[in-house]
């Protein structure tokens, strides 16, 4: 079971109202330390899936005092092993809580949030990721080129677009966007200039294969935005989910490069149009992976906003994909 150790700051005191809070949900353990009559503090251990309904009730009760915060820990272990709580039921309908096991929304967005800043480190993970891959690539060194797709820094403003889409969050979805473009352009700036430079064999099988796109390729992404995704809600390691996302987005705009690069504008096309899909498919399979793990706003005036986003975004995102499968049904009837 993961845990979560919850710090409650409330500012007037304790108050009485804290138990018909937690009622309906499952509390691990309870501890207060008052600060004179004007502050107490209240340390709450909880399972992680517990955290959001339990900081929506808080905001909900004490967000209008001045000096209410709440901090959310991480515990690595606790003793002694704590019981799980089998919570009763009760005649008023408690508050719903998520669903499948996932992490607080505030958690998905701080963990997005800070894989954002446009840096030196980040752009230096971009372009040595796509060296990296260059090599592995010209080389048809599978474990080079898997080497390359762990230190890629494009999972956070992947998974921040496609959260930003679910949440309506404009302002997060304009930093996802820079952020992307940014460590995109930086890969392929790399590639083009090593296509430009070093002689490029199209026939390597490693190259040969991104040059294309079949409909393989459009499950392997679906498949690896809505794994990544489903991961990162449930708080699994970044670079495993790493590896599942920039597994369809690093090799393929590498390729783009090399290819354009080297003058093989035909070979440069396949390969850009594999790196579009590719985006499409795992932007569109985080958005419904969030939807389906029930990351919701918390206001209702918010949430009116992000399903009018989120309708907007599957929209044009399904539109983008019918036609890229139509593309591709006309390029292998062309060339069969």
């Amino acid at each position: 079971m993961t845990l979560r150790l919850m710090q409650v700051f409330l500012p007037g005191g304790p108050h009485t109202n804290l138990q018909t809070i937690f009622e309906h949900h499952e509390v691990l353990g309870t501890w207060s330390d008052s600060r004179g009559s004007d502050r107490a503090v209240l340390y709450l251990l909880i399972p992680a899936d517990q955290t959001e309904p339990i900081m929506d009730r808080l905001e909900q009760s004490f967000a209008a005092l001045d000096g209410f915060r709440v901090v959310l820990l991480s515990t690595e272990a606790v003793a002694p092993r704590p019981k799980p709580i089998v919570v009763e039921p009760s005649v008023e309908p408690p508050v719903p809580a998520p669903t499948f096991g996932r992490v607080s929304r505030e958690e998905l967005f701080n963990g997005v949030s800070d894989s954002l800043d446009v840096n030196r480190v980040f752009i230096g993970l971009a372009c040595l990721s796509s060296i990296v891959a260059a090599v592995g690539l010209l080389r048809n060194d599978v474990a080079v080129i898997i080497g390359a797709m762990v230190i890629a820094p494009l999972l956070g403003p992947n998974v921040a677009m496609a959260l930003a889409t679910t949440l309506g969050d404009t302002v997060l979805l304009r930093r996802a966007l820079t952020t992307n473009l940014v460590g995109v352009a930086g890969a392929f700036g790399v590639a083009l200039c090593v296509g430009f430079v070093v002689p490029i064999d199209p026939s390597v099988p490693a190259l040969a294969s991104r040059t294309s796109v079949g409909y393989d390729d459009l499950i392997l992404a679906l498949a690896a935005g809505s794994a990544g995704t489903l991961a990162f809600t449930r708080g699994l390691s970044g670079a495993v989910i790493g590896v599942m996302v920039a597994v369809a987005l690093v090799p393929p705009l590498v390729v783009c490069g090399l290819m354009l690069g080297a003058g093989l504008i035909a070979l440069s096309t396949g390969a850009l149009l594999l790196v579009m899909t590719n985006v499409i498919c795992i932007n569109l399979a985080g958005v419904t992976t969030f939807l389906a793990q029930g990351v919701r706003p918390r206001r209702w005036w918010e949430e009116a906003q992000a399903r009018s986003a989120t309708r907007i975004a599957i929209s044009i995102l399904t539109f983008l994909l019918v036609a890229l499968a139509v593309i591709l049904s006309l390029r292998q009837a062309r060339f069969p």
